[in-house]
């Protein structure tokens, strides 16, 4: 069998497990050698597809087995998988096949039709794993000669973008993926006796590429849930080991009083991340369960590059500290030179986990990734005399809804658009449950009349739901520096 970097470390040796892999509630259970069967057929289906090594395969389907399976095919056959958030709109879609020119799009049935027409081979894959692409590989073979692909070639593309400008895509090579990690399972003291209780969507890093890879590389299971679920939850937590969730997950589950010390006193490990934890809710959970969330530090470019320690000091506030083999500095953001211990400035990062540049953007990777392989994150933050790491800051007004990234001009360009709209300023605001939430601030032309609900209902069809504005502002003015530059801080410090 020919050498395949991510799938001969993560699978190479479970062609033959008979252990769980994927245990679905309400479902059936899926051992490590049934998965790999499915993954060739898909990769048969692929290749019979005429897809080639570096083609592109694009996927906005519902969370299930099936699409973890067309995941790690897309890897057999040495393409490039490209996960789509499942509420992007027909319009914000269109851009991303635009941009990275797939072989081949797969999408739920109920969305087919809304695709006709596009220059990618179509396929459909319901979160029951029904659909046209199961229907076409059934009949394959499960055998599949794996695609020749070494550390540096190309896994994944994921999309992400700052405030200004278009989305853009994070190119992520066979070693960022694997060695982040194998890293965290030796970080985190992951075994193949641990069941991680997954309820994060497949379609971003955490739920992917951190949370299933760590699980395919140790040989331990899951029980996989489509969505949070606060009941779900609750009955599962008793089966498993490990939970990995956003900070809007231990909000939820605290808000239950059957969340206590004895629901989850077997538990060996909480993580939490994609968007900063209240202090409150840290100590909220210490004092009802007796146990200490651990936070990191990651993102689409990098995937992890911080942790707080599993066995030591799980400072609240802090990120914790660089992986084994990430270089971490803070440099002036106007210098680049590296500030003095404990100063803020720009965070940094270099190891075998940072991407290889955006898709189709040069100008772009040149602008982020320096030629010494450190990658300007766009995070502030600072160092402490511990050597924990804090995050106090963004440089861009990135907004991270529930584990989502929300950017504002996209929003904000909506907004604009809008009858009535002078122009508009997006920012976020403290949130107990989601970390922050969407808020704007409109300005109406001469005589205009606004009202906010009929605003955000107008947005709808043009943004995913995570992206609507939870309150609408109509003001005056904007506030703006001497430059004319719309201050959003002073937006957050007034309507916060």
């Amino acid at each position: 069998m020919s050498s395949n970097h991510l799938f001969d470390g993560l699978l190479s040796t479970r062609s033959d497990d008979q252990r769980t892999l994927l245990d679905v509630p309400g479902g059936r259970c899926w051992s490590y050698a049934e998965l790999v069967k499915l993954s060739g057929q898909l990769a048969n289906l692929l290749q019979l597809s005429a897809v080639k090594p570096g083609d592109r395969i694009a996927v906005q389907v519902h969370k299930s087995v099936e699409a973890i399976a067309l995941y790690l095919a897309t890897v057999r056959a040495g393409a490039v998988f490209l996960p789509l958030n499942t509420a992007y709109t027909r319009a914000e879609v269109e851009y991303f096949l635009d941009d990275a020119e797939p072989a081949v799009f797969v999408c739920d049935s109920a969305r087919a039709s809304e695709f006709d027409g596009i220059e990618a081979q179509l396929f459909s894959l319901d979160g029951d794993g029904d659909g046209s692409l199961m229907q076409a590989a059934q009949a394959l073979d499960t055998e599949f000669e794996n695609a020749l692909r070494g550390p540096e070639d190309l896994a994944a593309i994921l999309y992400t973008s700052g405030t200004t400008g278009l989305s853009k895509g994070a190119m992520l090579s066979h070693d960022n993926l694997l060695s982040n990690a194998l890293t965290l399972v030796d970080y985190w003291q992951f075994s193949s006796d641990d069941v991680l209780l997954h309820a994060l969507p497949i379609f971003h890093t955490h739920g992917l590429f951190v949370a299933t890879n760590i699980i395919l590389a140790v040989g331990g299971s899951m029980i996989f849930l489509a969505r949070f679920d606060v009941e779900q939850m609750l009955a599962q937590l008793p089966r498993a080991t490990s939970l990995m969730g956003v900070p809007t997950f231990y909000t939820r589950l605290l808000a239950d009083a059957r969340f206590n010390r004895d629901l989850v006193a077997h538990m060996r490990l909480f993580i939490s991340g994609s968007a900063p934890m209240l202090p409150e809710t840290h100590v909220q959970f210490e004092e009802r369960t007796g146990q200490r969330i651990l936070e990191r530090y990651g993102m689409t470019e990098t995937n992890m590059n911080t942790s707080n320690p599993y066995d030591g000091e799980r400072r609240i506030g802090s990120v914790g500290f660089p992986l084994p083999g990430v270089d971490l500095k803070i440099t002036n953001p106007q210098t680049a030179d590296e500030v003095s211990a404990g100063e803020t400035g720009m965070i940094e990062v270099r190891g075998p986990n940072v991407f290889l540049g955006y898709w189709r953007k040069p100008e772009k990777t040149e602008l982020e990734l320096r030629a010494n392989g450190f990658f300007i994150t766009g995070d502030l933050g600072k160092i402490d005399a511990d050597g924990y790491v804090h995050i106090v800051g963004r440089e861009k007004d990135l907004i991270i809804s529930g584990g989502y990234n929300i950017y504002p001009k996209q929003i904000e360009t909506e907004i604009d658009l809008l009858d009535g709209v002078l122009e508009s300023a997006v920012f976020g605001v403290a949130h107990a449950d989601l970390g922050e939430a969407v808020a704007a601030a409109v300005v109406p032309l001469a005589g205009a009349e606004l009202d906010p609900e009929q605003m955000v209902h107008a947005l709808e069809a043009s943004l995913a739901k995570f992206k609507l504005p939870r309150k609408i502002f109509v003001v005056d003015e904007l506030p703006r520096n001497a430059m004319g530059k719309v201050q959003k801080n002073s937006l957050r410090a007034r309507y916060g």
